[in-house]
């Protein structure tokens, strides 16, 4: 799909966050299985984030710092997608970046994708993969500093009330990993 196109859509997901947002109360099933399409259901509402990364990335820092920040959560899509609003409180300035996902059924897999306000018009490419056992996995190839990158993304502990993230990069193919994020979320709402 061409960018342009993408970009569109991705605003007109943007554009009707603040209805959608309280329209999507989940009630689940007892049993519902969480994995495929109903993977992420339990994000919808509103979450508190607590951030911490590595401030250098893929060149051996040991450095953390700790933030935290506010998301909105709500289906997309007719439930075969999803999309949050964020505000991240880095220590030297809030900012603002959407995320946006679509499920395929024919192949189980979720494409993750990410758009930061610091950035505008660039999209980030997406991580794609799937929950096994209630743990997401989402690989993606990219580039750091001029270099390529493998880049992951996994989503673990989703409940009713908690939910954690973790980004990782591999320089060399994806032998080693350094992971450089990691979010834990609480359930404001």
């Amino acid at each position: 799909m061409k960018r342009s196109i993408v970009m569109g859509l991705l605003a007109a997901v943007a554009l009707a966050a603040p209805a959608r947002a309280d329209q999507d109360n989940v009630k689940l099933k007892a049993g519902q299985d969480l994995s495929g399409l109903h993977a992420f259901d339990l994000r919808v509402g509103k979450w508190t984030a607590t951030h911490r990364r590595l401030k250098e990335r893929l060149v051996g820092d040991t450095r953390w710092e700790t933030f935290t920040g506010e998301q909105v959560w709500w289906k997309t899509l007719n439930g075969q997608g999803n999309a949050d609003d964020n505000l991240l409180r880095l220590p030297d300035g809030d900012y603002w970046g959407f995320t946006t996902r679509a499920y395929d059924p024919a192949t189980g897999e979720w494409a993750i994708w990410w758009l930061d306000a610091r950035r505008p018009g660039v999209i980030d490419v997406p991580v794609k993969g799937k929950f096994v056992n209630g743990v997401g996995t989402f690989y993606a190839d990219d580039t750091l500093r001029g270099k390529p990158i493998k880049m992951r993304f996994t989503w673990s502990g989703i409940t009713a009330t908690t939910a954690h993230w973790e980004q990782a990069f591999s320089p060399d193919g994806g032998k080693t990993w350094e992971v450089n994020w990691y979010t834990d979320f609480q359930k404001a709402d």
